[in-house]
Protein backbone atom coordinates (compact mmCIF):
# COMPACT_ATOMS: atom_id res chain seq x y z
CA UNK A 1 0.00 0.00 0.00
CA UNK A 2 1.39 3.62 -0.56
CA UNK A 3 1.28 6.55 1.64
CA UNK A 4 -1.48 9.67 1.47
CA UNK A 5 0.85 12.12 -1.18
CA UNK A 6 -1.46 14.05 -2.66
CA UNK A 7 -5.46 15.28 -3.06
CA UNK A 8 -6.23 12.66 -5.34
CA UNK A 9 -5.62 10.23 -2.20
CA UNK A 10 -7.42 12.56 0.21
CA UNK A 11 -10.33 12.61 -2.18
CA UNK A 12 -10.42 8.60 -2.18
CA UNK A 13 -9.70 8.27 1.55
CA UNK A 14 -12.81 10.98 2.72
CA UNK A 15 -15.21 9.59 -0.09
CA UNK A 16 -14.53 5.36 1.23
CA UNK A 17 -14.09 6.77 5.15
CA UNK A 18 -18.13 8.95 4.35
CA UNK A 19 -19.79 5.71 2.82
CA UNK A 20 -18.64 3.94 6.30
CA UNK A 21 -20.22 6.99 7.79
CA UNK A 22 -23.03 6.95 6.07
CA UNK A 23 -23.36 3.16 6.38
CA UNK A 24 -23.27 3.61 10.17
CA UNK A 25 -26.85 3.89 11.86
CA UNK A 26 -26.29 4.91 15.06
CA UNK A 27 -24.44 8.41 12.78
CA UNK A 28 -25.83 8.49 9.87
CA UNK A 29 -28.34 10.57 10.38
CA UNK A 30 -26.27 13.58 11.58
CA UNK A 31 -24.98 14.27 8.42
CA UNK A 32 -28.00 13.12 6.46
CA UNK A 33 -30.98 14.64 8.82
CA UNK A 34 -28.79 17.22 10.78
CA UNK A 35 -26.02 18.85 8.73
CA UNK A 36 -28.16 17.73 5.33
CA UNK A 37 -25.06 17.15 3.44
CA UNK A 38 -24.85 16.52 -0.43
CA UNK A 39 -21.71 14.05 -0.07
CA UNK A 40 -20.45 15.03 -3.74
CA UNK A 41 -20.67 18.66 -3.03
CA UNK A 42 -18.49 18.18 0.36
CA UNK A 43 -15.91 15.88 -0.71
CA UNK A 44 -13.81 18.51 -2.05
CA UNK A 45 -14.60 21.21 1.40
CA UNK A 46 -13.13 17.80 2.76
CA UNK A 47 -10.09 17.43 0.75
CA UNK A 48 -8.96 21.31 0.82
CA UNK A 49 -9.20 20.55 4.78
CA UNK A 50 -6.69 17.23 5.05
CA UNK A 51 -4.67 19.03 1.68
CA UNK A 52 -4.27 22.04 4.41
CA UNK A 53 -3.85 19.79 7.59
CA UNK A 54 -1.67 17.16 6.44
CA UNK A 55 0.21 18.27 3.14
CA UNK A 56 0.03 21.95 4.35
CA UNK A 57 -1.07 22.75 0.58
CA UNK A 58 -3.95 24.73 -0.79
CA UNK A 59 -5.55 27.43 1.34
CA UNK A 60 -8.92 25.79 3.34
CA UNK A 61 -9.61 28.70 5.46
CA UNK A 62 -12.94 28.33 7.25
CA UNK A 63 -13.66 27.82 10.31
CA UNK A 64 -14.03 24.29 10.90
CA UNK A 65 -14.94 24.74 14.91
CA UNK A 66 -17.25 26.96 14.39
CA UNK A 67 -18.65 25.02 11.73
CA UNK A 68 -19.17 22.20 14.20
CA UNK A 69 -20.20 24.36 17.56
CA UNK A 70 -23.17 25.31 15.17
CA UNK A 71 -24.27 22.04 14.13
CA UNK A 72 -23.79 20.98 17.73
CA UNK A 73 -26.66 23.39 18.45
CA UNK A 74 -28.96 21.45 16.28
CA UNK A 75 -28.22 18.33 17.71
CA UNK A 76 -26.01 17.10 20.67
CA UNK A 77 -22.81 15.94 19.37
CA UNK A 78 -21.38 13.42 22.24
CA UNK A 79 -18.44 11.69 22.77
CA UNK A 80 -19.50 8.68 21.32
CA UNK A 81 -19.87 10.26 18.24
CA UNK A 82 -16.72 11.28 17.81
CA UNK A 83 -15.42 7.57 19.06
CA UNK A 84 -17.49 6.02 16.03
CA UNK A 85 -16.11 8.88 14.02
CA UNK A 86 -12.27 8.08 14.84
CA UNK A 87 -13.04 4.52 14.18
CA UNK A 88 -14.44 4.33 10.85
CA UNK A 89 -11.38 7.44 9.83
CA UNK A 90 -8.29 5.26 11.57
CA UNK A 91 -10.07 2.25 9.58
CA UNK A 92 -10.62 3.71 6.85
CA UNK A 93 -6.75 4.75 6.76
CA UNK A 94 -5.61 1.34 7.62
CA UNK A 95 -7.25 -0.27 5.02
CA UNK A 96 -6.59 1.71 2.14
CA UNK A 97 -2.94 3.76 3.16
CA UNK A 98 0.10 3.56 5.10
CA UNK A 99 3.08 5.06 6.32
CA UNK A 100 4.25 8.79 7.36
CA UNK A 101 1.53 11.07 6.49
CA UNK A 102 -1.27 7.61 7.48
CA UNK A 103 -0.41 8.17 10.74
CA UNK A 104 0.06 11.64 10.64
CA UNK A 105 -3.79 12.28 9.59
CA UNK A 106 -4.89 9.59 12.49
CA UNK A 107 -3.00 11.05 14.96
CA UNK A 108 -4.35 14.37 13.76
CA UNK A 109 -7.95 13.70 13.22
CA UNK A 110 -7.53 12.45 17.12
CA UNK A 111 -6.13 15.92 18.51
CA UNK A 112 -9.09 17.64 15.97
CA UNK A 113 -11.81 15.73 17.81
CA UNK A 114 -9.98 15.75 21.05
CA UNK A 115 -10.27 19.96 21.01
CA UNK A 116 -13.50 19.63 19.40
CA UNK A 117 -15.31 17.77 22.16
CA UNK A 118 -13.44 20.27 24.63
CA UNK A 119 -15.08 23.20 23.45
CA UNK A 120 -18.71 21.57 22.55
CA UNK A 121 -18.10 20.46 26.29
CA UNK A 122 -17.40 24.14 27.47
CA UNK A 123 -20.61 25.46 25.62
CA UNK A 124 -23.06 22.97 26.50
CA UNK A 125 -21.56 24.35 30.33
CA UNK A 126 -22.15 27.87 29.25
Amino acid sequence: MNDITNRADLLHLMRQFYNKLLSDDRIRYIFTDIAQIDLEAHLPHLADFWEQTLLREGSYRKNVMHIHLELNEKESLRPEHFQIWLKHFDKTVDEHFEGSNSELIKTRALSIATIMQLKISQKNHN
